[in-house]
C-alpha cells in the first residue's frame, strides 16, 4: 500500500501464515465499526443514542455492497488518468481466481479485497459524529453510498493505488491518514456547513449521556487499530508490521497523556471523555507515519497530535460549525498533522528510503505529504458539500425542529435506547431530599460542567 516497496525478483507464492495474519487484521478492523459505533453512542444524548449507533452499522451493509459491485474496482483496478482504476474482473468480484495473488504480495485478491473493503466501510460511519441529533437516516443512507462512490473510492485510488497519482507522486499514507481520516474530517467539515447547526447549539447542555459506552468504544477502535496499521504492510515477513504495531501503541499513549495535561492545565480536571479522545487522535495521527518513524518519533508524533487536537476541539465555539462529536478536531486536524510529520519524522530506514527534514532529508518528503493532504482535504470536502446539498434539495437532510428535540430516536427508529418501564415497583411514598453533603457535591460538580461548556 505505501509506496517504496521492493518487490523480490522471484515471483511470490501464496503464504498460509501471511494470510492468516491478514484475515485476522481484517476482522480486527471489522471490529472498528461497532466499537466506532459505541464511542459516538456514548458521546451523545441519550434520545439520540440508537440512531448514532446505526449511523455506524449501516455502513456495514452499504459500503459492503457497493465495494463488491464496483467500489474494489474504482479504488484498485487498472488506473485511468491517475484519478480512478476500474477493471472488469473486479466488478462483483467475479473474474479473480481462488487462490490469485494479489500482485507482488504473498496473500489472495479476495484476502486484500476483504482488508481493504473493512476500511471503505469505516470512513464514510466517521463522519456521521459530526452530524449527532439532526440528520434522517434515509438521507444518511443516500449519502453514505453517494459519498463513498464519488469520494472514498477515487480517493483510496490516488492514495493506494498502482498509478493513482498521490502514490505515484510518493506521499507516504501507511494505513489512512489521508484517505481515511483527513477524507472522512473533510467531509464532515463540508456537510456540517450545509445542514447548519443543532437545535441549542451553544445554548443547551450536550454532555455524553454515558462515558462507559465511550471507553469501552475507545478501548475496541484502540484493539481493532491494531489490525487497521500493522495490517497494512499486507504481510509479516520483514518487521515493517512489526514496527507499525509498536508504534500505534506508543503514539497513542503519548497522546493520551498529552490530553490529559492539557485538559488538567485548561480545565482543571482529568476526564474519561479526555482520555478516550486524547486516544483516538493519537491513533489518527500515527496512521500515516507509524511505518515511517522510529518509537521516539511515535512519542512525539502522538503528543503533538494529542496536544493539538485537544485545543482544536474548541474551535467550533470560536467559528459557530456545529462538529457533533469532534470528527473535525481529532480526525481532521489529527489526520493533517499526522500526514505532515511524517515529513519530518521519517527515518528512511522503515517501509522505505524517504527521509524526513529531522533525519537529512530536507523538505521533499514534507512537500509531497502537504501536496496528498491539501488535495484530499479540499476536493473530499467541497464534493461531500455538494452531495449534501443535493439530498438536502431532494429528500431533505434535516428532521424537523420537533422532532430534532423530542427525540431522534423514537422518530426514525421507533425505539429508544433503554426501557426503565420495569424498573423499581416500589409503592413506598416519596420523601423530600435531604441537602447533604453528596447533594452539595452533585450541584458543585454541575456548575463547574457547566463553566466547562461554557
Amino acid at each position: 500500500m505505501p509506496p517504496g516497496i521492493t518487490i523480490a525478483a522471484d515471483a511470490p507464492q501464496l503464504s498460509a501464515a501471511n494470510t492468516g495474519f491478514m484475515l485476522i487484521c481484517s476482522a480486527l478492523v471489522m471490529l472498528m465499526t461497532p466499537g466506532l459505533a459505541f464511542f459516538y453512542g456514548g458521546m451523545v444524548r441519550v434520545k439520540s443514542t440508537l440512531n448514532m449507533l446505526m449511523m455506524s452499522f449501516i455502513s456495514l451493509g452499504i459500503v459492503t455492497i457497493l465495494w463488491v459491485l464496483y467500489g474494489f474496482s474504482i479504488a484498485f483496478g487498472t488506473d485511468h488518468g491517475s484519478l480512478f482504476g476500474w477493471s472488469s474482473d473486479y466488478v462483483g468480484l467475479s473474474g479473480i481466481g481462488l487462490t490469485e495473488l494479489w500482485d507482488g504480495y504473498t496473500i489472495p485478491v479476495y484476502v486484500f479485497a476483504g482488508f481493504q473493503l473493512m476500511f471503505a466501510i469505516i470512513t464514510p460511519a466517521l463522519i456521521s459524529g459530526a452530524l449527532a441529533d439532526r440528520v434522517k437516516f434515509t438521507a444518511w443512507a443516500l449519502f453514505v453510498a453517494l459519498w463513498a462512490t464519488v469520494v472514498y473510492f477515487p480517493v483510496a485510488h490516488w492514495v493506494w493505488g498502482t498509478g493513482g497519482w498521490a502514490f505515484e507522486l510518493g506521499v507516504i499514507d501507511f494505513a489512512g491518514g489521508t484517505a481515511v481520516h483527513i477524507n472522512a474530517g473533510a467531509a464532515a467539515l463540508g456537510v456540517i456547513l450545509v445542514i447548519g447547526k443543532r437545535v441549542g447549539f451553544k445554548k443547551d447542555p450536550m454532555r455524553p449521556h454515558s462515558l462507559p459506552l465511550v471507553m469501552l468504544g475507545a478501548a475496541l477502535l484502540w484493539f481493532g487499530w491494531f489490525g487497521f496499521n500493522a495490517g497494512s504492510w499486507l504481510g509479516n515477513d520483514d518487521g515493517v508490521g512489526a514496527m507499525m504495531f509498536l508504534n500505534t501503541q506508543v503514539a497513542t499513549a503519548a497522546a493520551m497523556l498529552a490530553w490529559l495535561a492539557y485538559e488538567k492545565i485548561r480545565h482543571g480536571a482529568f476526564t474519561t471523555l479526555g482520555a478516550a479522545s486524547g486516544a483516538v487522535a493519537g491513533l489518527v495521527a500515527i496512521t500515516p507515519s507509524g511505518g515511517s518513524c522510529s518509537p521516539l518519533g511515535a512519542i512525539a508524533i502522538g503528543a503533538i497530535a494529542g496536544l493539538l487536537c485537544a485545543m482544536a476541539v474548541g474551535l467550533k465555539f470560536k467559528f459557530g460549525y456545529d462538529d457533533s462529536l469532534d470528527v473535525v478536531g481529532v480526525h481532521l486536524v489529527g489526520g493533517v498533522v499526522g500526514s505532515l510529520l511524517v515529513g519530518f519524522f521519517a527515518t528512511g530506514g522503515v517501509q522505505s528510503d524517504a527521509k524526513g527534514l529531522f533525519y537529512g532529508g530536507g523538505l521533499d518528503q514534507l512537500g509531497k505529504q502537504a501536496a496528498g493532504v491539501g488535495a484530499v482535504l479540499a476536493y473530499s470536502m467541497i464534493a461531500s458539500a455538494i452531495l449534501a446539498f443535493l439530498v438536502d434539495k431532494t429528500i431533505g437532510m434535516r428532521v424537523s425542529e420537533d422532532e430534532e428535540v423530542g427525540g431522534i430516536d423514537q422518530v426514525q427508529h421507533a425505539e429508544t435506547a433503554y426501557d426503565f418501564s420495569g424498573a423499581g415497583g416500589g409503592t413506598a411514598p416519596r420523601t423530600a431530599a435531604v441537602p447533604g453533603p453528596v447533594q452539595e457535591a452533585g450541584k458543585a460538580a454541575n456548575e463547574k460542567n457547566k463553566r466547562v461548556d461554557a
